[in-house]
């Protein structure tokens, strides 16, 4: 039974400061597991972008001396960039500043507003210019006179007209649909976090702004422009053509499984608001929300002022693309916190990738390049072969496949590199290369062996390390038709002639 499409978004960046490794991060996790679905035959729809409205970014404008708009332009730019540097594989990208993004949250707007969702008032609070959002008196804490938001950003009082979407009415609601669907918001700490936010009650939530102008005009209202979370977050579906449901796109939001990856400071939005406004819409909610957490910088935490900040094009320059997007994704859980090291990454790079996969791979190839003429053996496999294979190589795509579905990137990768120490080790134990005149019938099983195995291994890690995977199949002579996982039941016939192989990875000789 084939599965329905899917939908899989990041965040859309807001472009009030320059690309991190934050954001690297939840794109890289994101388009991991949108290649994976196109090699296990899915349908996928892969969505990122910018976020460029709101008052923080209003005042990010003046304070560069540009007009909003072409300050937003200049910092998306960087942003569509990132997608090139990082390697990601996505379909759409998406600016709140786009027409059909302004005419999308308007038809929301309109249509929340139809319902009796929405009603005109006046609001006071205590707001945060850098979260873009409203906090209790509970939630604040107090410095010389300063008070803050949870997420340490400084608040103000705030009093001003408003219009309010009724989200009291979407308490008990919102519950019953969390009990319905218990895979909705993960992982499931996450989960239990917004389940008690939401019981400890919901007010109505203040959804239009007339204290600055940057952003989406309220319809029938033009003194009011909307709070930038219910206009950020319609991007999901303005991408897909709402609100023209006869788009070509809109099947990915009502027949598809809807994979929403957000930073955990950003879960509330996602996991309370925005299924909330999208049912008051009487439009499907998304299927999965996923918040992962933060990375630290040796330790310490990341911030501006400590001039620690990761920049992910300097460490891809430094590093090379497909290490750094296989050390982000293989030393953390994620959802977890997670600190960034030098070292680690050249531990990984050195130990795993050189090391154990390069090194098996070049020993493997160079071996039949000396000792078979440079042509692949036969099918087959010696009675230690087999083992091996049925033990670790034969159930590897089903292992990667049911990580890679909770989102354990981490864990897929061990199950892969589990299999790739045990191959080194079948190596070692066959020693082929002194076979050649003591048994090369032997000597040719042994090395076909190990060559199936570094073919499964290649394929699936295509969607960590596309370019490096790339010239590794071509090493072991798979043809580009025969890279997807489905593929891998054929076995490649006998005979082929072998490129000759070349080094894989570059090692770190001399780490400062």
């Amino acid at each position: 039974m084939s599965r329905p499409p899917l939908y899989i978004t990041t965040p859309i960046y807001y472009v009030n400061d320059r690309p991190h490794i934050g954001h690297a991060y939840t794109s890289l996790a994101a388009d991991v597991l949108a290649r994976w679905s196109r090699l296990a035959g899915r349908e996928v729809y892969f969505l990122t972008g910018t976020d460029e409205h709101g008052q923080k970014v209003e005042r990010a404008a003046q304070d560069a001396g540009e007009e909003p708009q072409a300050f937003t332009d200049r910092v998306s730019q960087a942003f569509r960039d990132l997608t090139a540097t990082m390697g990601l594989s996505n379909d759409g990208f998406i600016r709140t500043t786009e027409p059909r993004h302004r005419a999308a949250c308007q038809a929301l707007w309109k249509a929340l507003q139809a319902r009796g969702e929405i009603y005109l008032g006046a609001y006071e609070g205590w707001y945060a210019v850098r979260d873009e959002a409203f906090y209790g008196p509970d939630e604040l804490t107090e410095r010389d006179g300063v008070k803050y938001a949870p997420s340490g950003a400084p608040v103000a009082w705030v009093k001003e007209p408003s219009y309010f979407f009724r989200l009291s009415n979407w308490a008990e609601r919102l519950l019953d649909f969390y009990e319905k669907h218990p895979d909705f918001i993960q992982p499931v700490s996450r989960r239990n976090e917004v389940i008690a936010f939401v019981k400890s009650g919901l007010h109505d939530l203040s959804i239009s702004r007339t204290s600055f102008r940057w952003g989406v005009p309220v319809p029938g209202d033009e003194a009011h422009v909307m709070y930038v979370w219910l206009d950020a977050l319609t991007n999901y579906i303005t991408a897909l053509g709402y609100p023209d449901e006869k788009a070509e796109l809109w099947r990915f939001w009502q027949s598809a499984e809807r994979l929403h990856l957000v930073g955990k400071d950003i879960l509330r939005f996602h996991a309370i608001y925005w299924p909330a406004f999208l049912m008051a819409a009487g439009l499907n909610p998304p299927s999965r929300v996923f918040a992962h957490g933060w990375w630290t910088n040796e330790g310490q935490k990341i911030s501006k002022s400590l001039g620690n900040v990761i920049d992910p094009v300097a460490l891809v320059a430094e590093f090379g693309l497909d290490p750094v997007r296989y050390f982000l994704l293989r030393e953390v859980p994620f959802g977890q916190d997670g600190d960034f090291s030098r070292a680690a990454l050249i531990n990984r790079l050195n130990g795993e990738l050189a090391d154990a996969l390069g090194n098996l791979a070049n020993r493997t190839l160079s071996l039949i390049q000396r000792n078979c003429a440079g042509l692949l053996p036969p099918p087959g496999a010696s009675e230690a072969g087999a083992a091996f294979h049925a033990g670790f190589v034969a159930p590897l795509p089903q292992r990667v496949g049911e990580r890679l579905e909770r989102l354990e990137f981490h864990a897929a990768l061990e199950a892969i590199f589990e299999a790739v120490r045990e191959a080194n080790a079948h190596i070692t134990r066959e020693a082929p290369w002194a076979l050649k005149k003591t048994d090369p019938a032997r000597m040719a099983l042994v090395l076909r062996e190990l060559h199936d195995a570094l073919r499964v291994f290649a394929t699936l890690l295509q969607p960590v390390m596309p370019g490096t995977m790339a010239r590794m199949l071509d090493q072991l002579g798979v043809p580009e038709g025969a890279r997807s996982l489905a593929a891998l039941a054929a076995p490649l016939p006998g005979g082929l002639a072998l490129p000759a192989p070349a080094p894989l990875f570059q090692k770190i000789q001399n780490p400062a």
